[in-house]
């Protein structure tokens, strides 16, 4: 038997880079899927297929994570369709690097309302249909914690919150054997951070490890917080980040 034989988990932003990765590793483990996607139908598709191809079960529901009617309506498709929820993947994001002093409001809007009002609002849907014993996990991310890059100063902002919405959060349902946890990754190498691209210099250099991580490295982190083994883990910020906040 799988780990997640018989768990159905529900991953935001699962479409591609750590999203795409968490999902494949879950189905993996035994879970039925359900990935959300902003745009890319295309890319979507293929983690879906990927899954399928692999024996596993997946669906794909369109829903900007910024918009809160369509997130609330992703979290009741997918329990409509897979027929519970174990486990929450609270994994989409964006970053928009540049100095503090240079970001827009529009910009700022975006990362807040992706990166941190977005989880309360899929959080606080999934809740109502989670079992107990389930599992809530956040993607938050290295600088929420302590930020060495310059550029980052608003995304990190919306990442801190996110580690206290966790901790918070995690005393609140724990009654109900919920654990809600914060994986904080460092450098990944993604399309929205390659480890060739422009910014990727100074995060490699601040790592102990001198190497950006790699998506399936999270996506593991996130399948033992997902699974069995780790019901005594809550409220815990899991940092995935080759050394950057030693």
């Amino acid at each position: 038997m799988s780990n997640l034989s018989e768990k159905v988990a529900l991953v935001t932003g699962g479409s591609r880079g750590i999203g795409a990765a968490i999902a494949k590793r879950l189905a993996a483990d035994g879970a039925s899927v359900a990935i959300t996607y902003a745009k890319d139908a295309t890319a979507a598709s293929a983690v879906v297929k990927a899954i399928e191809a692999d024996g596993g079960k997946a669906i794909a529901i369109q829903a900007d994570a910024a918009d809160t009617e369509a997130v609330k309506g992703a979290v009741e498709k997918a329990v409509a369709a897979l027929g519970k929820l174990d486990v929450l993947v609270n994994n989409a994001g964006t970053a928009i690097p540049k100095p503090f002093e240079e970001t827009s409001f529009e910009e700022m809007d975006r990362m807040i309302d992706i990166n941190f009002r977005g989880i309360l609002v899929t959080t606080q849907t999934a809740l109502k249909h989670m079992s107990d014993g389930g599992r809530i996990i956040n993607i938050g991310s290295c600088v929420g914690e302590r930020l060495l890059t310059p550029g980052l100063v608003a995304y990190a902002a919306t990442k801190g919150a996110v580690k206290m919405f966790t901790q918070g959060l995690s005393r609140e349902v724990g009654g109900r054997g919920i654990t809600v946890n914060n994986v904080q990754p460092g450098p990944i190498d993604t399309d929205l951070n390659p480890a060739a691209g422009d910014w990727a210099t100074p995060q490699k250099a601040a790592t102990a490890l001198n190497r950006y991580g790699h998506v399936d490295e999270v996506a593991a982190l996130v399948a033992f917080v997902a699974g069995p083994e780790s019901a005594y883990i809550t409220g815990a910020n899991l940092t995935v980040d080759g050394g950057t906040n030693a």
